[in-house]
């Protein structure tokens, strides 16, 4: 796997090359916001991860720019923690935000997550298939081998975070930040309830498709085709 990392900290830069390295992945850095939107471009990486203070141009203005060309995941790193810093993040493009401090295997953790596309999970006009069930981001629909799934808007939003990292286990910190929202400071067993909604309502587990519980972690939507 290739990351491309935007950090102007040499500190923080050296720490997450190091860790990504060990941990399997090819990094290259740029300590500057121009020279990582270039590279991001004339690149072909698996994901990049780019930090919002940077010292020549503001990291929202690179993933902008960067969205505006290619579809690479892009993982906001930064101190900033204000909510409306993160909804900008996530407006110009991003697709996961994670504020330093951050432990390393929440990083790996969130990059797996959005570089791991399993073969049974179809994007079509954003459209989201895993086996029978599919979901329609545009009409705000679901539907189970043809059969439409009444959802409320809550409920839609985690399947649809499910179905997109299908086959990948999610912990409970990563759906309560992408789904609730970083300032989310409700019942700590609020994942759990909307899962078991979820369950009731679509009828899981069906004889290919379950939304199985890992044990002190968090949750995985698996499909396992009979042919």
């Amino acid at each position: 796997m290739h990351t491309l990392l935007i950090e102007d900290d040499d500190r923080v830069a050296r720490l997450i090359t190091l860790e990504l390295r060990h941990a399997g992945w090819d990094v290259h850095w740029c300590d500057k916001g121009r020279d990582g939107l270039s590279e991001a471009i004339g690149g072909n990486y698996d994901v990049v991860i780019l930090d919002l203070m940077l010292p020549d141009i503001d990291g929202i203005k690179v993933c902008q720019s960067l969205r505006q060309v290619s579809d690479t995941p892009i993982l906001i790193l930064t101190a900033r923690d204000a909510v409306v810093d993160r909804v900008r993040g996530l407006d110009a493009g991003a697709d996961d935000y994670l504020v330093k401090p951050f432990a390393t295997m929440e990083l790996l953790a969130r990059m797996r997550a959005l570089t791991r596309r399993p073969a049974n999970v179809f994007h079509q006009d954003d459209t989201l298939k895993v086996g029978p069930l599919e979901l329609y981001p545009m009409r705000h629909e679901v539907r189970l081998a043809n059969n439409p799934v009444e959802l409320t808007r809550r409920e839609f939003d985690l399947l649809q975070y499910f179905m997109q990292n299908a086959g990948i286990t999610l912990t409970r910190d990563m759906i309560l930040d992408r789904v609730w929202g970083w300032g989310y400071s409700g019942a700590s067993n609020i994942v759990d309830v909307y899962v078991g909604y979820l369950r009731q309502k679509i009828g899981l587990p069906t004889d290919d498709l379950n939304l199985v519980t890992i044990r002190g972690v968090g949750y995985v939507l698996k499909y396992e085709s009979a042919s």
